[in-house]
């Protein structure tokens, strides 16, 4: 069997490993769909319930809430026992607690069934990176993770959007049964694709034994590789960010351009869709300057984004109109180059049996200081002063990821010479 981290081999048929790859974006784009059409929907929910714009952060917030505390256990199954089986499971319950948000009558019932998905998405960004990594040889594994990524805006495009228009012309709780049942039908296709071989956690000491991985040894693993604890950090602040646009940038369109709730979802998903441009070509760019600088899976993160910073803070500050648009419009396209190269480095660095656990560690870092906060945060400044306010803090945040990577880059050389090589082999 081929090693899929050498320049040439894959894991599977490279036409097989496409199939697979297919089924994990769409996966994930329904992930992001039953996870962000809520947010389009905030003004119908706070009409017919009464409820509060902190109230209705929180529906965002408790799926992030729930991913962080069962991100890590969940990612250990992935790693020990099954990459396809738990992906296929996880994406059946949270397609079920979308359309279970269908039948709530109160906020603390939707407030539940929210967190259900939650439970269901906890382990699938881990699971998928896992899969992907080994899917493809390891000089393609920015532009596939930034391709896989893309899925991300897609998802979430198509909830904002979904969510106004259905809200507008149904009710909104129809859009929860709408957008559930097409996941469930691809997570129960997922359920029957082949996996690869658990990976032994084993290493080679300084004396060519082959060692099996104590707790201790996986905990070095980690704390041992600065780029990949720079990466995690820097991770957050970008998601925090991402997360506040995706969950108040309709109601930004709609309170200060004064544009009507279902065309300000629309502008909105459009700002954030752009970023299927943004993730494969940050991929593309990336792999292809890791070819003449070893560190460029971090340089490029730092420099890409540092100019979203920048971008969006003229939007918000200095622009206002069609000109403001059109910024926002470059901010989606940049915000996302950086994924490609950040989630590569999750997996580079760290020993393949322990690859959906790195990206677990960055889930839950990222989900509880940045996924999970972010719409609260927003929605309490929102609710004290406004929410132009409110976004305008948002550059600044962004300034300390493009600082986190700078700093994790400096060591990211140092950090692969130190990764146990393992054959990757196909399950039966």
């Amino acid at each position: 069997m081929k090693n899929p981290d050498d320049r040439t081999g894959y894991l599977f048929s490279k036409g097989y490993s496409n199939y697979v790859f297919v089924l994990l974006f769409l996966l994930y784009m329904f992930d992001y769909i039953d996870r962000m059409v809520v947010t389009s929907m905030f003004t119908s929910i706070e009409r017919d319930w009464g409820i509060t714009h902190t109230q209705s952060g929180m529906l965002v917030s408790a799926v992030y809430w729930a991913i962080v505390l069962l991100t890590f256990p969940v990612s250990i199954l992935v790693d020990r026992w099954s990459r396809t089986k738990t992906i296929g499971v996880m994406a059946i319950l949270w397609s079920l607690a979308t359309a279970l948000c269908a039948l709530t009558g109160n906020f603390v019932q939707l407030f539940l069934a929210r967190i259900l998905i939650g439970v269901g998405e906890a382990g699938y960004a881990p699971g998928g990176s896992a899969m992907i990594s080994g899917l493809y040889p390891v000089e393609k594994r920015a532009r596939m993770m930034g391709i896989w990524n893309a899925s991300i805006p897609l998802g979430s495009a198509i909830g904002v959007l979904l969510g106004g228009i259905i809200a507008v012309k149904l009710g909104w709780k129809h859009a929860f049964g709408i957008v559930a049942l097409p996941g469930l039908i691809i997570a129960i296709l997922f359920l029957f694709v082949k996996d690869y071989k658990t990976v032994d956690l084993s290493f080679i000491d300084k004396n060519s034994n082959k060692v099996k991985m104590e707790r201790k040894d996986m905990v070095r693993e980690f704390v041992s590789k600065p780029s990949v604890i720079f990466t995690y950090f820097g991770m957050a602040a970008v998601v925090f960010v991402t997360t506040s646009m995706l969950t108040w940038l309709p109601t930004y369109f709609e309170k200060v351009r004064e544009i009507p709730q279902a065309r300000a979802g629309q502008m909105a998903s459009v700002v954030m869709l752009l970023a299927l441009i943004g993730a494969p070509l940050g991929g593309h760019l990336t792999d292809r300057w890791q070819k003449t600088r070893k560190n460029a899976r971090m340089m490029f993160p730092a420099i890409s984004i540092l100019f979203s910073a920048i971008v969006l803070f003229i939007a918000l500050t200095f622009l206002k109109g069609g000109i403001q648009y059109a910024v926002l419009l470059v901010f989606g396209i940049s915000i996302l180059t950086f994924i490609s190269g950040a989630a590569a480095v999750t997996q580079d660095v760290i020993h393949p049996g322990l690859r959906a656990s790195s990206y677990a560690i960055a889930v839950v870092i990222q989900n509880l200081l940045g996924a999970s906060t972010a719409p609260i945060v927003m929605g309490k400044i929102y609710d004290l002063s406004n929410i132009q306010t409110a976004l305008e803090i948002l550059p600044f945040v962004l300034l300390v990821g493009s600082l986190l990577f700078w700093l994790g880059s400096k060591h990211y050389v140092s950090d692969m010479d130190k990764v146990a090589k393992i054959k990757l082999e196909a399950a039966a």
